[in-house]
C-alpha cells in the first residue's frame, strides 16, 4: 500500500501544480491525477504494471483511506457552510441564484433521463431512482472550488463574487437534499417502505444535529475551546460525533457523508474553531487522504465510455449541465436587478462542480445507481464544466481586480489546499 501512495501523492500533487500553473484550481489536477492511473490512461499504455500496483485484493485498504478522507472533509465542509445573510435584497436574489441554479439543471436532468435509463442505469434501478440521481448530479455546485476560482482572479468581494458565493450556499443545502432523496429512492428497490423510513431518517437527523447536537456543541466548546481552539478531548468528542452521525446515516443506506456534513452544520459558526479544524484535519486530509478518493475514483472509470454513443450522451449531459447551471443562475441574477454582464458572470461561476460533484458521483457508484461508463462520462463532465468557470469569468467580468481584504473567514473559507 505505501508504494501505491506514494505514486498516487506524486501524481496527484504534479497534476495539481501544472493545472495551478495554467490558471485553474488545483483540485482540476488532482482528479485528472485520479483519472491518469486508471484504466483510460495508465491501464491502456501499461495495463499489466497498473494491475500489479493497483490488485484487486489491494483495493479495500485504499477504500478504507479514502472513506476516511470523505467524511473528514464533509466535516469540514459542513462546518464553513455559512448561508448568505445581508439586506432583503441581497437574501433574495441569492436565493433565486440559488435555487434557479440547481432547480433548472435538475429540471433538464430528468427530461433526458428516459433517453439514457436504458443504456446506462444499471440491471435492476428503476427510472426513479436513476433519474433523481442524474438530475441532483447535474445540479451540484461546488462552493469551496468557486471561492478559490475568485481569490484568485481578486473578485472575492465585488458584487459578482459576493452574489456567487452567498448562492453556491443555498446551491449546496438543495443539491445534497435532492441528492439524499435520490439514494432514499435508490435504497427502496420498488418498495415504499423503506424509501419513507430514510426519507423519516433523513428528517430525524436532521433535527438531531441542529435541534439537540447544535446547542450541546456549542455549550461543550465554549467550556473545552478556549478562544475557538478545542483542546485534545474536545477534539476527539467532535471526531466520535462525526463518525457516529456518518455511521447512522450509512445505516439508513444513505452515505456515510451526509452524517458527516450534518454534524458539521452542526458545529457553531465560529471563525476560530474553523481554522483550528482546517489546520489539524483538512491539510492532512486533503494532502494525503483525498488523493486516494481520486485514485479509486480513476480505477472506477471505463474506457468503454469513449466511444461513439458515449460521446453523444457526454455532449446532450454537458449541454444540459452548463446551459442549466448557466442560464438559473443569469435569470436570478437579472430578478434581483444585476446587469446582463454580472448575471452571466454568476451563472458561469455556478458551473463550477469540482469535487463535490466526485463525491456525488462515488456516493451514486457505490449504491449501485449509475454504473462506471455513466460515472465516467460525469466525472469528465465536472473537469471540464470546472475548466469552464474561470476563463468565462474573465470573459465576462473585464473590471479591475479588487484588492483582497483577508478577514479571517474568507482566509479559511478560500484557502483550502484542494482547490
Amino acid at each position: 500500500m505505501l508504494l501505491q501512495l506514494v505514486v498516487i501523492l506524486t501524481a496527484s500533487r504534479a497534476l495539481a501544480w501544472v493545472l495551478r500553473w495554467l490558471g485553474q484550481p488545483r483540485v482540476i489536477g488532482e482528479m485528472l491525477a485520479g483519472l491518469a492511473l486508471g484504466p483510460i490512461l495508465l491501464g491502456a499504455l501499461a495495463p499489466q504494471w497498473q494491475q500489479w500496483l493497483f490488485a484487486a485484493d489491494t483495493l479495500p485498504a485504499l477504500d478504507a483511506l479514502s472513506q476516511l478522507g470523505l467524511v473528514l472533509f464533509m466535516l469540514i465542509v459542513g462546518a464553513e457552510l455559512r448561508l448568505p445573510t445581508g439586506s432583503r435584497r441581497s437574501l433574495r436574489t441569492a436565493g433565486a441564484v440559488g435555487v434557479l441554479a440547481v432547480l433548472l439543471p435538475m429540471g433538464l436532468g430528468l427530461l433526458i433521463a428516459p433517453g439514457l435509463q436504458a443504456r446506462f442505469a444499471p440491471p435492476g434501478v428503476g427510472f426513479w431512482p436513476f433519474a433523481m440521481f442524474l438530475a441532483a448530479a447535474i445540479g451540484i455546485t461546488a462552493m469551496p472550488v468557486l471561492a478559490r476560482i475568485l481569490k484568485d482572479s481578486g473578485r472575492t468581494c465585488t458584487p459578482v463574487g459576493q452574489l456567487a458565493l452567498a448562492s453556491a450556499a443555498v446551491a449546496d443545502v438543495l443539491a445534497w437534499l435532492a441528492l439524499a432523496l435520490a439514494m432514499a429512492l435508490a435504497s427502496s428497490h420498488g418498495d415504499w417502505t423503506p424509501f419513507l423510513r430514510a426519507s423519516i431518517g433523513v428528517v430525524a437527523m436532521i433535527l438531531l444535529c441542529l435541534g439537540v447536537l447544535r446547542p450541546c456543541l456549542a455549550w461543550l466548546l465554549r467550556r473545552h475551546a478556549q478562544q475557538g481552539h478545542p483542546d485534545g478531548y474536545m477534539l476527539a468528542l467532535l471526531l466520535i460525533g462525526t463518525f457516529a452521525c456518518g455511521a447512522l446515516t450509512h445505516w439508513m443506506h444513505l452515505h456515510a457523508v451526509f452524517g458527516a456534513f450534518l454534524f458539521g452544520v452542526a458545529l457553531p459558526r465560529n471563525d476560530a474553531l474553523l481554522a483550528s479544524l482546517i489546520l489539524r484535519l483538512e491539510n492532512i486530509t486533503v494532502m494525503a487522504l483525498l488523493p486516494v478518493f481520486f485514485a479509486l475514483a480513476g480505477l472506477s472509470t471505463t474506457a468503454a465510455a469513449l466511444d461513439v454513443q458515449a460521446f453523444g450522451a457526454l455532449a446532450l449531459i454537458l449541454l444540459v449541465a452548463a446551459s442549466g447551471k448557466l442560464f438559473g443562475g443569469v435569470v436570478g441574477a437579472r430578478l434581483g436587478g444585476h446587469r446582463w454582464r454580472d448575471a452571466f458572470a454568476v451563472g458561469s461561476l455556478m458551473n463550477a462542480r469540482g469535487m463535490m460533484e466526485l463525491i456525488v458521483l462515488k456516493v451514486g457508484l457505490d449504491a449501485g445507481v449509475i454504473g462506471p461508463q455513466l460515472f465516467t462520462i460525469l466525472l469528465l463532465i465536472a473537469i471540464i464544466t470546472t475548466m469552464m468557470a474561470t476563463p468565462m469569468l474573465l470573459a465576462l467580468d473585464r473590471r479591475p481586480a479588487a484588492p483582497q481584504l483577508v478577514m479571517p473567514t474568507d482566509a479559511m473559507r478560500h484557502a483550502h489546499p484542494l482547490d
